[in-house]
């Protein structure tokens, strides 16, 4: 990560005998060119004067290209987590994640104690500054999102309740200090002392405030729309439940589209049933699709940490000792492909909620989230069945599937 920065002049790339999903239409036996990284032109396959002098990357009928998919909130993949507080913990999970499609994240904290929170974002931060100078394909770090410890006791989940603590700005103040303004997506409890003086806090600032692990009434919930939030932390989880004299945070959030909501889509976290009911009232364009995956991820069955807690992993379920899920072990392309089969949606509902929304929220959209000229060539590519077979992050090769031998 610290070597000299060089110019990554990568020879021009050309991606042909495709359907391409672009920002304001779909083109199909289409081609996108792609030169240092970025989208400089798509169109149909006819339009292509001469391959001459392009990498040509061909692809198999009925495959499909759109934008790699950013994630909001994961903790860790392949045995590495966020708060490990390493360079090289960062640099495996961005290494990891295209083999999923992802191509951007937020690196994911925990209620810790304040001086592993601090470790870790000054650990990204100096990630971020690093990566620029990078020259191996790998999923982009965005930003940190800071998921507690700033949350409701009550509604702790497999956050360590003894390092809860009430919001202070001030103290968010000297966390992005320590960050390099890389914090950009706080989960918080708006109810607890200090929450709304918080929200507005980052509102100022840029940063999303997130609505989670809360115990939030109706009413609390509209105080925090008004002070700024514009996100719930995964829908359904963790949050004040639906009744019909107290809608609480989910009721807000279907009801209110100030609202973008975080969900977890791996049949387990919400059920399929659910998952349909928020889809339908929420839309695809105020759904973002997330894993809250933890460093088990990739890896095989067993006991695993998380925020110095024993989670075990078995049967596609990450619980802590007395039962509580502690995150998850989904990857995007299965929470995508999972959504098309709980809810039939469309692969242009799909961009919306894994790229469009977040990038927009993160306020990133001018360079990801769509296929556009002048974008950052984040890219997946799937076969006419929906696997994943590349994903491509500025402009390079970052996963190719291993089963998939057409060059």
């Amino acid at each position: 990560m610290g070597e000299k920065h060089m110019e990554n002049h990568q020879k021009p790339t050309l991606i042909h005998n495709i359907t391409v999903y672009a920002e304001d239409k779909v083109i199909k036996n289409g081609f996108i060119k792609i030169v240092d990284g970025k989208i400089v032109d798509y169109g149909k396959k006819g339009e292509i004067s001469s391959f001459d002098d392009y990498r040509v990357l061909s692809t198999t009928e009925g495959s499909i290209i759109i934008p790699g998919f950013i994630d909001l909130h994961i903790h860790g993949a392949n045995g590495s987590d966020t708060m490990d507080g390493t360079m090289d913990a960062i640099e495996n999970i961005a290494l990891t994640l295209p083999r999923e499609g992802t191509t951007s994240f937020l690196a994911t904290t925990i209620t810790q104690s304040t001086t592993n929170i601090e470790k870790s974002l000054m650990n990204v931060g100096k990630f971020i500054s690093a990566q620029a100078y990078s020259r191996q394909p790998q999923a982009e770090v965005i930003g940190v999102h800071l998921e507690g410890p700033f949350i409701h006791h009550q509604m702790a989940g497999a956050q360590p309740k003894r390092y809860i603590q009430i919001p202070k700005y001030h103290l968010f103040n000297k966390w992005q200090d320590l960050a390099n303004s890389t914090i950009k997506q706080v989960t918080l409890a708006p109810e607890i002392e200090g929450g709304i003086e918080l929200i507005r806090n980052l509102r100022s600032k840029g940063v999303i405030p997130s609505i989670g692990h809360s115990k939030a009434t109706y009413e609390e919930v509209m105080e925090a729309i008004n002070a700024g939030t514009t996100q719930v932390t995964h829908l359904f989880n963790q949050m004040s439940s639906l009744h019909h004299r107290e809608p609480g945070v989910v009721g807000a959030a279907l009801l209110h589209n100030q609202l973008f909501a975080e969900i977890i889509v791996d049949g387990v976290h919400v059920s399929k049933e659910i998952i349909q009911l928020a889809y339908q009232i929420k839309t695809s364009k105020r759904l973002i699709l997330i894993t809250d995956s933890i460093r088990a991820k990739y890896l095989k069955e067993g006991y695993y940490d998380l925020g110095g807690q024993s989670v075990t992993v078995k049967n596609g379920l990450a619980e802590l000792e007395n039962g509580t899920l502690a995150g998850s072990i989904l990857k995007m392309i299965d929470a995508v492909n999972n959504m098309i089969s709980f809810t039939g949606c469309s692969i242009e509902e799909v961009i919306e909620m894994t790229a469009k929304n977040p990038a927009q929220q993160l306020d990133i959209y001018d360079r990801k989230g769509s296929i556009a000229i002048g974008k950052d060539a984040d890219l997946v590519i799937l076969n006419n069945k929906n696997d994943l077979i590349y994903t491509i992050c500025k402009g390079q090769i970052a996963y190719k599937n291993p089963s998939y031998t057409n060059d």
